[in-house]
């Protein structure tokens, strides 16, 4: 099978890159810049003739869908870019993947998600309520996938993190070894969500659907939910990574979310429901603490 991943350059990207060398599968790693050292295709997802060019030239069965426009406080002043990144790229790649009757791979966010109030963690079926440009972005990228009636897997995730580019962990692992006290917001709920395990999760749903490539319809089109296990806020997010860091010397507080002014208001609870993949692809997803100690041991050791 050939797979193209697009934002190959990116955390989930780079963490696709890993996975792909124990598979058998053909894999086209693009971006829309080049990192010296990696091998990487140019490729603008937001011109759909190019989508179209390269997958005819390389064959492609399978998009993994890594790009996207995640900067959320810019979003709110850059909407027409957001939009075009996260709403009219995927439509692109989902209209070149009904054509030749391939599966779309695509990362969504818990963001779809805050508009209403709840603290039950959130199913597939839940109407979106997002409360800002991302959020509903994201939201309009996975209706477009949706409308164009092809193959596709949308993989809605949180709280992202890996060894890979500027995340929560990598900041906090700085701040709390150069700051002698630190405010991080608690009133804010979720899941930390280990690249690497997303990686791992979307190749166990690529070898399942490689076993239906030939059908003109994939019998598990839809979308899933997929974060680690558990549940905390950022500041307890925070504590464990010092803790594991050996930052000891941080005076770690809680506060309030509205202590840190942003132009845009962020889901208090955002938790998601994983029964579905779990059940569906027969996954067993890590604790989340088990996987951040993974990645803060590959940091110290890199």
């Amino acid at each position: 099978m050939n797979i193209l991943v697009t934002g190959a350059n990116g955390q989930l990207g780079n963490e696709m890159r890993i996975i792909s060398k124990n598979t058998d599968y053909n894999f086209v790693f693009t971006d829309v810049t080049t990192v010296e050292g990696v091998e990487t295709t140019i490729l603008d997802i937001t011109d759909i003739e190019a989508v179209r060019s390269i997958v005819k030239e390389k064959g492609i069965d399978c998009i993994i869908n890594c790009a996207a426009y995640t900067n959320v406080d810019k979003a709110e002043s850059d909407v027409d870019f957001c939009r075009i990144l996260n709403a009219v790229a995927p439509k692109n790649l989902a209209t070149i993947m009904k054509e030749v009757n391939g599966l779309l791979v695509h990362v969504s966010t818990d963001y779809v998600f805050g508009g209403d109030p709840y603290n039950v963690p959130c199913k597939e079926d839940q109407k979106g309520t997002p409360t800002g440009v991302y959020g509903q972005t994201k939201l309009e990228g996975e209706q477009n996938i949706i409308a164009t009636g092809c193959k596709h897997l949308i993989i809605r995730t949180a709280w992202l993190y890996s060894e890979f580019g500027k995340n929560f962990v990598k900041t906090m692992l700085n701040l709390t070894s150069t700051k002698p006290e630190l405010k991080v917001v608690f009133d804010q709920a979720g899941t930390p969500t280990y690249a690497y395990d997303l990686a791992v999760a979307i190749k166990t749903m690529v070898d399942d659907y490689a076993k239906e490539i030939s059908e003109e319809n994939y019998s598990k089109t839809g979308i899933y939910h997929f974060s680690n296990e558990g549940v905390c806020s950022w500041f307890d997010f925070t504590k464990v990574i010092a803790e594991m860091a050996g930052n000891t010397g941080c005076d770690i507080q809680p506060c309030h979310s509205n202590e840190f002014p942003s132009p845009v208001k962020r889901p208090a609870y955002s938790v998601l429901d994983k029964t579905k993949i779990k059940e569906t692809f027969g996954l067993r997803i890590p604790y989340w603490t088990e996987s951040l100690k993974t990645c803060i041991n590959n940091l110290k050791n890199n």
